[in-house]
């Protein structure tokens, strides 16, 4: 229970991902908001313990900070902020306007922006924490999701930036995630089978469990990681093997260890 006490929001926190990291700062005692545009279809809890829903749109920044002012009132203080509201459909750039590109980089870098804007001199007051829920998209080419790609490489840099600027009152860090496996896993990438296989190409050979990215969202809120600001920490289980390893050792011999 080390963050008996605390208040943290997690923004989009109703499911998916956000649920898992909302789950996680509940197990750590810490007393949770959780956001979005739509109620949850059931409440978000774990241990005993349920997160308190409040409806906000974050492309809406006068909601935005009285939705923060609003939560620093009732619980007297605000001491950590999860950016994780973001996603994206599958669209090539080529079969999408330009307005629709926009509207993805919006959700995934403006309203995280947003959100910590209107947080922040709560944060300070409080010596609290921003994690920014990033994506190895972020580094890499993401043909089909290239404005959300652009996005989280965005994100992650203006988590740097905020670390500078908000120093010593704020500190500012990115999780960089893998795949992570929720109740939406199968429409992405097929039914149990092709989960499975998807899950054995990261090298510990399965996608992430929400609740494991929520566990490295409380570590870099709580007392262990004061020192750690401007961050990147990467939860993908080892990453994407390289597909020309694969292709290299086609040929190869079995036992030739070159």
């Amino acid at each position: 229970m080390e963050l008996a006490g605390k208040a943290v929001v997690v923004t989009g926190g109703t499911r998916g991902v956000g649920a898992g990291i909302a789950k996680a700062f509940l197990d750590a005692g810490a007393d949770v908001i959780v956001c979005a545009r739509r109620p949850p279809e059931a409440a978000v809890e774990s241990g005993g313990r349920k997160a308190e829903f409040r409806p906000l749109d974050l492309r809406d920044a006068e909601a935005v900070r009285d939705f923060f002012e609003a939560v620093a009132a009732d619980h007297g203080h605000l001491d950590a902020l999860v950016n994780n509201a973001g996603g994206t459909p599958y669209r090539l750039l080529g079969e999408g306007e330009a307005e629709r590109h926009a509207r993805v980089i919006a959700l995934n870098l403006t309203a995280p922006l947003t959100a910590s804007l209107a947080a922040r001199p709560y944060l300070a007051a409080a010596h609290g924490s921003i994690v920014m829920i990033g994506s190895v998209s972020g580094a890499r080419p993401s043909p089909g999701t290239a404005a959300y790609g652009a996005a989280k490489a965005g994100l992650e840099n203006l988590a740097r930036s905020m670390a500078v600027e908000w120093a010593p009152g704020v500190r500012v860090n990115t999780l960089v995630l893998g795949m992570v496996r929720t109740e939406l896993s199968e429409l992405h990438y097929g039914d149990a089978r092709g989960v499975a296989a998807v899950g054995r190409t990261v090298p510990l050979g399965r996608l992430a469990e929400p609740q494991e990215v929520g566990a490295a969202a409380v570590f870099l809120t709580g007392a262990r990681a004061s020192y750690i600001s401007g961050a990147s920490l990467l939860v993908h289980g080892g990453g994407e093997r390289p597909a020309f390893l694969d292709a290299a050792n086609v040929n190869k011999p079995e036992g030739n260890g070159r």
